[in-house]
């Protein structure tokens, strides 16, 4: 079995549970206790995130989905990514902002205003309120940040990222050891578990083949999504199934 696929999340959930960790949100999490927060930062694919979704249900988890609004590889307002967001709130999920600050040029003020912003679009769209907020490729300075932004709390607090264990599958490995042997897991402390869903849904056996397959299937998409609205390229489409 791959590690990085849905049996091997699967597996790593059921190892947690029978270790007597139990998933909470950020707003219960408590330092001593086995709890598992279970963040899934939405860098490239809603559909990829709610095949998780369904699975942590399954399992009785609950987890924070954060939803990256500037993102080029998906379109939050689609209508198929606001019925995907509506199917992981039914599901039980949270949903939150995954803020790319870079994004926005001056003062702190004006990064507070696009956070605000930006979480207003999201409340408007899905008819919720998003109460937490993760960064997306955070700066230095957001690690540990102790104050909220947009006056909401965020996945970098000491209180989610330094006084709990943190671990996290960036760039689509355990860049600091595996989760089931961190020391706060081993100690029966608390845990935010970050994974992002293009690892462990995407076909491959490595980070780069993972991501080919993601762009594969996502240019398949397109090119469907541009046949259904511009006639030539349907025409053509035709044209190339037929030869």
């Amino acid at each position: 079995m791959t590690e990085f696929s849905i049996p091997g999340y699967r597996s790593l959930l059921v190892e947690f549970e029978e270790r007597g960790y139990r998933s909470v949100s950020f707003f219960d999490v408590d330092v001593g206790q086995r709890h598992l927060l279970l963040r899934h930062d939405i860098d490239m694919s809603i559909p990829a995130a709610l095949e998780i979704a369904r699975l942590e249900t399954c399992l009785g988890c609950q987890a924070s989905y954060f939803v990256l609004l500037g993102s080029e590889l998906y379109n939050v307002l689609a209508p198929d990514s606001i019925r995907g967001l509506r199917e992981l709130l039914a599901l039980g999920h949270e949903v939150g902002l995954h803020f790319d600050a870079t994004a926005y040029e001056g003062a702190e003020a004006d990064l507070e205003a696009a956070a605000e912003r930006e979480c207003d679009i999201l409340e408007q769209s899905l008819g919720v309120q998003v109460r937490m907020i993760s960064f997306h490729r955070p700066a230095e300075r957001f690690l540990g940040m102790a104050e909220r932004i947009a006056g909401r709390l965020h996945s970098y607090m000491p209180r989610f990222f330094s006084e709990i264990g943190y671990c996290s599958d960036s760039r689509g490995a355990w860049r600091s050891g595996k989760p089931l042997e961190h020391p706060a897991v081993r100690g029966g402390r608390a845990l935010q578990l970050l994974t992002h869903p293009i690892w462990w849904v995407s076909r491959g056996t490595t980070p780069v083949a993972k991501l080919n397959g993601f762009l594969n299937d996502r240019l398949d998409r397109l090119k469907r999504e541009l046949g259904s609205n511009c006639e030539p390229y349907r025409d053509y489409l035709s044209g190339v199934r037929e030869q």
